[in-house]
């Protein structure tokens, strides 16, 4: 393992039972030659080299979100993958957790109808807003494409203070995940078959106690509600109104048994931890992914182009609410719109 920093390396080391560690990661590629390395930085900036010398020695990557901190330098990791022959896979561990899974079958299958909207809110605490959408909102839109493919195009708001928000209101976030801008967001996008995606951001609503973050996908006969409290469960609705009256949910578990070679089973049920879920378990499921995917000539089943998508959606929303208009997905700018001259 690599880390420059020498406290966080010695202790990850230990935790880890990494036989030998470097304060630089390109000794570890240089020397050590892996297969797979996984890059654990939550910013994005640190992405893009990283991805591309491994790439250059045939090295595949499991790589933390957001993917990048703009489309210019996804585009690039992506084109470093393809010459390198290698596969990446995003931490957008949704896809792995057997509740969303799960609810995508439902919703394949028929269970809810026909599929009208999803609904999707981020955390809403002190970050609401720009940041909250980069590191959580990634999360929600990946899981919309998860269910209903690439959307076709995006129709952003974002407000500061409750006045439009411009490229004067460019804020610096609480990590260094690139430029953010705006307090309130609003986001509306346009999937196939008519589904609508609403995604919004509000600081500060967040209690510190009731998470607000989740999902909920509206169809013609039923709701499925998905939330990210930690806990394996989809709560279902079976009436067919929305709005004005009291919502009666019923509760399904989604336990799973995920066993690796090697180490100890991790079993969800109604009691797991939050500890265990999404991140213990999700993240083995993914690094077993990741493997099968190498040895199958296949792309993981969340790809680096399923990251770069995600950023496509949060980059829309704010080119979308900068020119004041509906835009076409994918975007023809590559560059992060609140760095536009």
């Amino acid at each position: 393992m690599a880390d420059p920093d020498e406290k966080g390396r010695n202790k990850l080391q230990k935790e880890t039972g990494a036989k030998k560690s470097y304060s630089d990661w390109r000794e570890l590629i240089e020397i050590d030659k892996p297969d797979v390395i996984c890059i654990c930085s939550r910013l994005p900036s640190r992405h893009t080299e990283v991805v591309i010398e491994a790439a250059k020695v045939g090295c595949h990557v499991y790589c933390e979100k957001p993917f990048a901190e703009n489309l210019e330098d996804a585009d690039k990791m992506l084109e470093a993958a393809v010459l390198g022959n290698i596969l990446i896979s995003v931490a957008h561990l949704g896809r792995y957790a057997p509740m969303y899974r799960i609810a995508k079958e439902l919703i394949q299958k028929g269970f809810i109808g026909r599929p009208l909207s999803i609904f999707c809110r981020g955390k809403e605490d002190k970050r609401g807003g720009g940041e909250d959408m980069m590191v959580l909102g990634t999360h929600l839109f990946d899981l919309s494409r998860f269910f209903f493919g690439d959307p076709k195009w995006i129709f952003g708001h974002v407000t500061v203070g409750g006045r439009e928000m411009t490229l004067a209101d460019i804020s610096i976030p609480t990590e260094d995940i690139g430029p953010v801008a705006g307090d309130e967001i609003v986001a509306l996008f346009g999937f196939s078959e008519g589904v609508r995606g609403y995604f919004e951001s509000r600081r500060g609503l967040f209690d510190g106690h009731e998470k607000r973050m989740g999902i909920c996908v509206v169809g013609s006969e039923r709701i499925l509600s998905l939330r990210f409290d930690g806990k394996p469960w989809i709560y279902i609705s079976r009436k067919k109104y929305s709005v004005g009256r009291t919502i009666e949910f019923e509760k399904i578990y989604t336990p799973s048994r995920l066993e690796v070679s090697g180490a100890d089973p991790l079993v969800l049920d109604e009691n797991s931890s939050e500890q265990d879920f999404p991140f213990a378990y999700c993240n083995r499921y993914a690094a077993v992914d990741l493997l099968c995917a190498i040895t199958e000539k296949r792309q993981p089943i969340s790809s680096g182009y399923d990251g770069r998508w995600a950023l496509e959606m949060i980059m829309g929303v704010y080119l979308s609410h900068l020119s004041g208009r509906a835009l076409k997905l994918p975007l023809l700018e590559r560059k992060h719109p609140l760095y536009r001259q």
